[in-house]
């Protein structure tokens, strides 16, 4: 599984890179939303393209809400997963109307996490 991390907590990133790496996926980062997008507009269109994006809603500059927007019309069946560190109902809601796959709180177990990737991505084939 090709899966872009998104979250301006440069260590969050660090230690899902280095623990779903040994679990066989191939994780990219990236510390913003820009970059993300940028990444997809290179991506998404080769045989590399990200299977996944798992992205913080709470980032500086564009946040996860905003990013989702764009995601999803540029690439409409690419499952995103959104993080965060703030149980906000009205975040999730927002984020679930914009198409994202499923809204998880941090601290997240990892395995929880790869369940719900796979889920994800296995509803996108």
């Amino acid at each position: 599984m090709r899966a872009l991390f998104v979250d301006d907590e440069v260590e969050f990133l660090q230690l899902m890179e280095k623990r779903l790496s040994r679990r066989g996926l191939s994780v990219h980062v990236a510390s913003n939303a820009q970059t993300a997008l940028d990444m997809l507009a290179t991506i998404q269109a080769s045989e590399e393209a990200f299977e996944i994006v798992v992205m913080d809603v709470s980032m500086p500059g564009m946040d996860g809400l905003e990013a989702l927007r764009h995601m999803k019309e540029r690439y409409p069946k690419l499952p995103i997963i959104l993080l965060t560190g703030h149980a906000c109902m009205d975040s999730a809601v927002r984020g679930m109307e914009l198409g994202a796959f499923d809204y998880m709180l941090k601290p997240v177990a990892i395995n929880e996490l790869l369940i719900k990737m796979e889920d994800a991505v296995r509803s996108a084939e």
